[in-house]
């Protein structure tokens, strides 16, 4: 009888255990995300009653890192009436700021990057997403290990300059498409691991995962790198929930690793297709395991 009691009495706190350990949407382990747009800060109110939680806005057009103080401080002004938190910036580097081959000047780099992170810092910006491809990508001709050893070696010498302002630097895994360098998240985990600065991780952009038909699984290996998610539907990069793409197999991937930040819808999108989106990834996030 008493062996039967305690039976019953552990199988009941294990249950407890069980459901105390799921947030109101049924996710495991209390573990929330935040979903947020790619757009202008001029879109802040919609986004905001469409029930998005930040905005993703741009280094160039908003942080304007080549643009004097005064034309820096009017745009401040429109972060301080932002309807909704700016979680993360991207569009780091132009094109013409090479960061491999011979072309490649480390020092007018940081230089610029540290300006972008000054003001990421002033308007309360946490992440800087560095995709850059015109930037990053090696030249026809350009030994390989060369140009991953100036990038490498670029990312060691800005870590400490992100860390001075607050600010992480998240590694874009970006298509062969678009760029010839880091188009996985597997590589981009190499080069973050060899780096191995608290201020630099990654951004999983499932994508462009997609369109490399990476697996999901590396999104495990990564864990507590990564630092920030884009998505999309992978035919023509709209939103969630235009042409029914199933993004559970990398969300359950992303649980698995622990992670509990923001993810950004990066593509087309139209105002009247927000909450369809939104809903979409929640459910989605909601139902994978």
């Amino acid at each position: 009888m008493r062996k039967t009691f305690y039976s019953i009495l552990i199988a009941a706190v294990a249950l407890a255990g069980c459901r105390s350990s799921k947030d109101l949407s049924g996710t495991p382990g209390r573990q929330q995300v935040k979903f947020g747009v790619c757009a202008s800060l001029a879109t802040s109110e919609i986004l905001k009653n469409s029930g998005y939680a930040f905005l993703e806005a741009s280094v160039g057009r908003d942080l304007m890192p080549g643009q004097p103080v005064g034309a820096w401080n009017k745009k401040k002004a429109e972060f301080d009436t932002c309807r909704l938190p700016v979680l993360s910036c991207n569009g780091f580097l132009p094109g013409e700021l090479k960061t491999t081959g011979p072309e490649a000047h480390q020092d007018t780099v940081l230089k610029y990057a540290e300006v972008a992170f000054r003001r990421a810092q002033a308007a309360g910006i946490p992440i800087i997403v560095f995709g850059s491809g015109g930037s990053r990508s090696i030249p026809e001709g350009f030994d390989r290990q060369v140009a991953r050893g100036q990038f490498v070696g670029l990312l060691k010498e800005m870590g400490p300059v992100a860390r001075k302002y607050g600010v992480t630097i998240a590694i874009e895994n970006l298509q062969s498409s678009e760029c010839n360098f880091i188009n996985t998240v597997g590589e981009a985990l190499d080069i973050a691991r060899e780096v191995a600065d608290p201020n630099v991780g990654l951004l999983v952009d499932i994508f462009h995962m997609a369109r490399e038909n990476e697996n999901p699984d590396i999104l495990i290996r990564a864990g507590k790198l990564v630092r920030h998610v884009h998505i999309a539907e992978k035919e023509k990069r709209t939103a969630p929930g235009m042409a029914g793409d199933d993004f559970r197999p990398y969300f359950a991937c992303l649980k698995r690793a622990g992670y509990r930040g923001g993810i950004s819808i990066e593509g087309q999108w139209k105002p009247e297709n927000l909450e369809k989106a939104l809903r979409v990834m929640s459910e989605q996030w909601k139902s994978s395991f």
